[in-house]
């Protein structure tokens, strides 16, 4: 089985512009990939991943002018970027 088998919740693609919080990598703003009800897929260099567990926040730019600012974790690190889990949500 693979691991997208296991996936609790449905992708989908969505590209926009995220600003990512953290000590270690200061204000960045990327693209995403895609979203789901658990999580955001965020494009980084390879200079910025952060390692799986490290917590970061987020806030989406563009959409609306008050968008709520979400803590994330690591969970899933890709060549291309990584797979953030939105913390504190319903599971």
């Amino acid at each position: 089985m693979s691991s997208k088998d296991k996936r609790r919740h449905i992708r989908t693609p969505l590209a926009c512009r995220i600003k990512i919080i953290h000590e270690s990598l200061g204000e960045i703003i990327v693209k995403t990939r895609d979203i789901s009800d658990g999580g955001v897929f965020v494009v980084l260099e390879p200079d910025q991943v952060p390692p799986i567990g490290t917590h970061v926040t987020g806030q989406v730019q563009g959409l609306m002018d008050d968008a709520p600012v979400l803590e994330m974790e690591v969970v899933r690190v890709e060549p291309a970027g990584v797979g953030l889990r939105f913390v504190n949500l319903d599971d």
